[in-house]
């Protein structure tokens, strides 16, 4: 049962018991209805309490019923809430830990709702696309306020329970409960002290107003239309919320239905959707088991205190795990802790960091010179330079001085996981943990599976990375694993698209204006261009027959590498980031383009996106043909959390599937008639082609 039914004394408790968040599926929501019909029946039952089991009174909707049938099935969510505001007697919703979306609403339709502290209560639905359903938008103003409630509509983040009881004027918690664990004797007395209580009190009967109306909603238009560009659902909050201080209840309920249907069916709400799945499925491996048995880390070591190696320890210091980072040199040692005090310095000056806890977390890290001082980590995670007879030294000291069952990491980006194992003893224990720059801020961490990686090892690493806050995607190994193989095709055609005729600068536009973090050029700046280059210096010798623009090469003989010299395809003015484009730069590729006998063309920015954006896909679909991706939307969480792929498109693979596969194949076909390009870059993928014969998607 996930809805459970008993009764204390004159009191009926109806509590939600379906793990994790107590989400309202179809067996929930005809378990409240059914509760809510014995204690109407019961001559003894006075009052009636709602709450959830575990760590949630509820989250919402049950995400196992997302796009099923299910989901509308009756009792659906609307009939539920109209089951309890129509309960003749009391109902009283005792919230505690997690009471978001269709969960607070649930709470809305109570007649009382009495609330423990530190609880979470939100409407996240706009982080789907959406917006709340089910009188959200039209009770919420009602019980904290207009502004108070369009805030946390529009931005979906959780607000601390005693925060909204403290606001003035607020109506949505009768009374606070003096302690979490307080709660259930405390919601008890509550409800016997109401149940004589008539009439019923429902949210749908307050007033909601704004004294500046019209005004207010203009400006708040305004504000959002700002934050939210490529997201239609912030402004349909606002039309909501404005519905429910201009229209009649049940007419602002329709309204709230009409828009939310309206945002289901748009391609942005799809793409969100998408990737909530996506994220949570990416730690799904299918041959690992969700109970596989898991290696305890309690200590980590980190090799290199340079930027990626200063990065990483940050992220296990700040999950309170105690880092050894090792070095050759003091001098190295004292740069990479300089810069880790420099960027907790910065938190705490903007507030987003206590002195105390910045205090905890540099107590929690050691130096070394010795690698012998590493032999208690339960963790080594190897950062050195990108060279494969760097990292043969690294690996063989590790392998001498680890403690058995010590898990051996490597944050190589492109190099061969199963060669780097096999410098040790133990190949089962090592494992790629590849961070992204800057390795303390950006969500992904590319987990590389060798061919002899053990079971645990993975189960260890995906847990470990949860609690480091990063999203995890698995990866086999190959050249580049999953990004950066990916990368260096998009980067193939910002190249070729140079030498047709195109500058950086409108490179870079016309994909930021798709909605990229970033272009290709202000990319290979940000990386540093020379890393690229040491890339096409080793594909010349084991892949000559691989074709490249010339003009990348050129750029670095002149030691243009980017932003950390000050110049790359771009000229920087030290402190800012600002992307000054180059005439020296410019005439640079224009010479070139000439030696080769190019005339320059002028080439659409919707040619610009397709090739780059198309680039990445053709090689998605080989890496899941080769089985180095598991599913597609691994991929999507790659360039998603680790490239700046647009968030509102939801991935390249996601992208690929809304603009349709036979139109995809069919730009390729185009693409590869031009005598510039590499007619071979464009024979799509075997899966690819074999999708469209199909008639499938990814």
């Amino acid at each position: 049962m996930t809805a459970q039914y008993q009764v204390h004394g004159d009191v009926a408790v109806i509590t939600l018991n379906n793990p994790p968040v107590n989400g309202l599926g179809l067996a929930t929501r005809r378990g409240i209805v059914d509760g809510l019909e014995r204690a109407e029946a019961d001559a003894t039952v006075r009052a009636v309490v709602i709450t959830g089991a575990g760590a949630a009174f509820s989250g919402g909707a049950d995400i196992k019923e997302f796009g099923t049938d299910k989901s509308l099935a009756e009792p659906n969510l609307h009939s539920v809430i109209g089951a309890v505001e129509q309960c003749s007697k009391p109902v009283v919703a005792a919230i505690h830990s997690v009471c978001m979306g269709g969960g607070l609403e649930l709470a809305l339709a109570c007649h009382y709702r009495i609330a423990a502290p530190g609880c979470s209560v939100a409407l996240p639905e706009v982080k789907l696309g959406i917006l709340p359903g089910a009188g959200g938008t039209q009770r919420l103003p009602r019980v904290v306020g207009v502004e108070a409630a369009l805030n946390m509509i529009v931005s979906g983040e959780a607000v601390k329970s005693e925060l909204i009881a403290a606001m003035p004027g607020q109506k949505l918690f009768d009374k606070m409960a003096a302690a979490p664990e307080a709660l259930a004797d405390e919601s008890l007395a509550f409800a016997r002290s109401i149940a004589e209580a008539r009439p019923l009190p429902l949210v749908r009967g307050l007033p909601a107003s704004h004294p500046q109306g019209d005004a207010y909603f203009q400006f708040a238009r305004n504000m959002v239309k700002g934050m939210a560009k490529n997201f239609p659902a912030p402004p349909k909050c606002v039309d909501a919320v404005e519905a429910a201080t201009k229209q009649k209840f049940a007419d602002g309920l329709a309204t709230e239905r009409e828009l939310f249907i309206s945002l289901m069916w748009t391609p942005e709400s799809r793409a969100l959707r998408h990737l909530f799945f996506a994220e949570r499925a990416a730690s799904k491996i299918p041959d690992v088991p969700a109970d596989t048995p898991q290696r305890a880390i309690k200590k980590v070591g980190v090799i290199g205190a340079g930027t990626m190696g200063g990065g990483i320890s940050m992220n296990f210091l700040n999950a309170g795990i105690p880092v050894k980072m090792l070095e050759m040199k003091q001098e190295a040692l004292d740069r990479g802790l300089a810069t880790i005090r420099k960027n907790y310095e910065a938190q705490v000056k903007k507030g987003k960091l206590k002195e105390g806890r910045y205090q905890e977390r540099m107590a929690l890290l050691s130096t070394t010179l010795s690698y012998e001082d590493l032999k208690d980590c339960d963790l080594i995670v190897e950062a050195v330079f990108e060279d494969l007879n760097v990292k043969e030294a690294v690996f063989k000291q590790l392998d001498a001085v680890a403690k058995p069952g010590a898990i051996l990491a490597s944050n190589t980006s492109t190099l061969d996981l199963d060669r780097i194992a096999a410098f040790t003893n133990r190949p089962q224990d090592v494992v790629g943990m590849h961070f992204f720059s800057p390795a303390n801020v950006m969500k992904l961490l590319e987990v590389v599976r060798g061919k002899a990686t053990a079971k645990d090892v993975l189960a260890t690493v995906m847990s470990v990375a949860k609690k480091i806050k990063k999203v995890a995607v698995v990866s086999g190994v190959c050249d580049g694993f999953i990004g950066n193989r990916m990368i260096e095709r998009y980067s193939q055609q910002a190249g070729f698209l140079l030498d047709e005729g195109c500058t950086p600068s409108q490179v870079d536009r016309a994909i930021e204006k798709f909605g990229f973090a970033m272009g290709p050029f202000r990319m290979g700046d940000l990386a540093g261009n020379d890393i690229g280059w040491a890339i096409r210096k080793r594909r010349a010798v084991e892949s000559p027959d691989i074709k490249y623009s010339k003009t990348a090469d050129l750029l670095c003989e002149q030691g243009r590498f980017g932003q950390k010299v000050g110049k790359g395809w771009y000229d920087y003015v030290p402190g800012r980031r600002d992307a000054i484009a180059n005439a020296e730069v410019e005439k640079m590729i224009a010479d070139h383009r000439a030696s080769l006998g190019i005339t320059p063309r002028k080439v659409s920015d919707e040619e610009i996106v397709q090739r780059l954006v198309f680039s990445l896909v053709n090689e998605a679909a080989h890496i899941l043909e080769e089985g180095i991706a598991n599913k597609a939307s691994d991929v999507d969480v790659v360039y998603i959390f680790g490239y700046g792929f647009p968030v509102h498109r939801g991935g390249p693979l996601n992208y690929a599937n809304e603009f349709g596969l036979f139109n995809l194949v069919q730009a390729m076909k185009r693409f590869a008639k031009n005598p510039l390009d590499d007619a071979r870059f464009w024979q799509p993928a075997p899966l690819l082609a074999r999708l469209v014969a199909e008639g499938k998607q990814f």
